[in-house]
């Protein structure tokens, strides 16, 4: 409980002892910054007591109350900093081992703690702070781990942000190309369109010129059969010979004087889909660079990979941390599927398919079915075994054929159409086309014919 004199020195805005205490006029004293504070927010500057308005803006120190305020501090530091019994205002100098609280003299002897043990104070805190050394370690540990997932996480966010926009630029790229397509088919068609508009246009022109040649003669010879037959007997037959006119067929319309509409608008979507066949191209199998080994570039279309300086990427579940491998975007588990891999002049590489979900570490191997080249030996690759392959021709192209539902993956030199090797197994998990690639040379899926 405070004492009255601790009371006379608190300050009626903060309830707390005088900090650079100032003396309105009204003779009432505050701490400058509370009477400041009071001031910000009403429209004259009065007693936060009285009422009574102040005759300065900046009213002046209270020194003799300031003084009294530090000796009153200084005085009640030492008591301040003890920790006395709630109950007793004793000081606490035993620790109860039963109720786990620090206690007094006189709570010891109390009814509450009849045969409770007691250590003193200083013994129990050295017990209780060994205790709490082990997990407070393994607290620092934690802290370290979770500090280290936040810059992860932070790396991913970033990571996402510059995916996004590279996606973006890429996907506008494409549909520039696109465009730029359809405008100049557009381009071609409509002048084709006019070009033969104004062929036909022109044609029917000179008809109807020669038409109105045509019907103006013929008037005239209406006109002087007319006046003949008016005349004389005598003057009608000596020009009879005369108006003997053989009668001419009209001219027709000649075949196809109309617009070609058939051959402008006959099956034009598909017509120019089947042209764009020739600018797009498919590939079987597309890369998905989230797997791929920091090491490794995947190209821009996603369809080869190449060794390279280590990349600042995230180190998400799905990449390789120890082999430089990358797998395709698509699992497979069920039906037949084949693709053609490219490997040329790359002397460390590895195409096959992966079972395993394992990412990290060298356990990887184990789901491989695949071929390898390593120091001019090729290898065949089953389950995390490896043996020679004794191959007279050094491969260029790889085909790799799946059929999931009969167990078979089997590896084949498509220029020559012949069978490599071929392993038979029973697989119970989705299947991922698997390249690994040690060299600078790329290796690549090759695209299929649309």
């Amino acid at each position: 409980m405070a004492s009255r004199l601790e009371e006379d020195l608190c300050c009626s805005i903060c309830q707390e002892v005088f900090r650079d205490p100032v003396l309105l006029s009204c003779s009432h004293s505050f701490c400058k910054d509370c009477v400041k504070l009071w001031w910000r927010d009403r429209p004259t500057p009065d007693c936060p007591v009285c009422k009574r308005r102040s005759s300065k803006d900046e009213p002046p120190c209270n020194r003799v109350l300031k003084n009294l305020c530090e000796t009153f501090l200084q005085e009640r530091g030492p008591r301040s900093s003890e920790v006395l019994c709630s109950q007793h205002s004793e000081k606490l100098r035993l620790f109860c081992l039963d109720h786990q609280q620090p206690v007094c003299l006189v709570c010891r002897d109390s009814k509450n703690h009849i045969g409770h043990k007691f250590r003193p104070i200083d013994e129990a805190a050295q017990e209780h702070k060994k205790l709490l050394q082990e997990p407070l370690e393994t607290f620092k540990k934690n802290l370290e781990s979770l500090e280290e997932v936040q810059v992860k996480f932070d790396q991913t966010a970033e990571h996402i942000n510059v995916q996004a926009r590279r996606t973006e630029t890429r996907m506008k790229e494409q549909f520039k190309k696109l465009h730029q397509f359809l405008q100049e088919e557009e381009e071609t068609r409509m002048a084709a369109l006019r070009e033969e508009e104004q062929q036909k246009s022109l044609m029917m022109k000179e008809k109807m010129e020669a038409l109105h040649r045509e019907i103006e003669a013929l008037s005239d010879t209406v006109r002087a059969t007319e006046d003949e037959l008016r005349a004389e007997d005598i003057v009608f037959l000596l020009n009879y010979r005369e108006l003997q006119r053989p009668l001419l067929e009209p001219p027709q319309l000649h075949s196809g004087a109309l617009i070609d509409e058939a051959k402008h608008l006959g099956n034009l979507a598909f017509n120019i889909w089947n042209k764009m066949k020739d600018l797009v191209s498919y590939s079987p199998v597309v890369l998905d660079p989230n797997t791929a080994h920091p090491k490794l570039i995947v190209s821009e279309d996603l369809t080869s990979v190449r060794l390279g300086a280590r990349q600042k990427v995230p180190d998400n579940p799905e990449r390789f941390d120890y082999y430089n491998s990358v797998l395709g975007s698509e699992g497979l588990n069920s039906g037949t599927h084949s693709w053609d891999v490219q490997v040329r002049d790359n002397t460390w590489w590895t195409v096959g398919v992966l079972e395993s979900d394992q990412r990290k570490g060298k356990d990887v191997l184990s789901g491989l079915w695949g071929i390898q080249l390593y120091k001019d030996k090729y290898y065949k690759l089953s389950s995390g075994k490896d043996s020679v392959l004794q191959l007279k021709k050094k491969i260029q192209k790889i085909r790799v054929s799946l059929d999931w539902d009969r167990g078979q993956v089997s590896f084949s030199d498509p220029d020559t159409n012949t069978l490599i090797h071929k392993h038979t197994h029973t697989f119970t998990h989705t299947m991922f086309p698997y390249i690994n690639n040690a060299d600078d040379v790329e290796v690549k899926m090759l695209p299929v014919k649309v």
